[in-house]
């Protein structure tokens, strides 16, 4: 297996990162968060992967953290879970999120994936629940409602990484009101 490449980015396409390495260059398919964060063409990246070998390919997926990586080989082990649904999930939901929906028993947060039903969706919740068993008030989820706003901004075109770090802005007295917790998180944008 290869664990993990270290290399200059030489190209970026919408769902792929080719890292020149050793005078080779990969093809690596990554999650949109990895590729929003992803450094500049010329500019070196260390991503951990997962290789995956097929009939008639071989296949890189890449991942900024462990915890991603782990979090698609086990979502690899529903039944009905390929590798480019694997990279849709973390592309449109971070492992905490997941974490939340498998936690609160929500298949709708899963089902906003585009290619994941409401029958994939429930196997995914009953495969990860005794693999993801982590008492909810150690990992700092955001609430229910803050999941909500996340898909809101999303939505508007914001990537999660910048909506998650807009629902952080949010003041702590703010009311579990979804317009207005929006419009907190839409006045992180327009700071200066």
């Amino acid at each position: 297996m290869i664990s993990f490449l270290r290399g200059l980015v030489h190209h970026r396409g919408d769902d792929e990162i080719v890292l020149d390495v050793g005078g080779v260059g990969l093809s690596v398919a990554v999650p949109k968060p990895v590729l929003e964060d992803a450094p500049a063409v010329g500019q070196p990246m260390f991503l951990h992967t997962y290789f995956v070998v097929r009939d008639a390919s071989l296949n890189l997926y890449g991942f900024s953290t462990i915890e991603q990586r782990e979090f698609f080989e086990l979502l690899l082990q529903v039944n009905g879970v390929g590798p480019k649904l694997g990279i849709a999930v973390l592309s449109h939901l971070s492992p905490d999120m997941i974490r939340n929906a498998v936690a609160k028993d929500q298949p709708e947060v899963l089902t906003r994936v585009p290619g994941v039903g409401q029958k994939t969706a429930q196997r995914m919740i009953f495969h990860l629940k005794d693999r993801l068993a982590v008492p909810l008030e150690e990992i700092g989820l955001p609430s229910e409602v803050d999941t909500e706003v996340l898909s809101v901004l999303t939505a508007l075109g914001y990537s999660l990484t910048e909506a998650q770090a807009a629902v952080r802005f949010i003041p702590e007295d703010t009311p579990e009101d979804i317009e207005r917790r929006v419009k907190f998180a839409l006045k992180y944008f327009a700071r200066p």
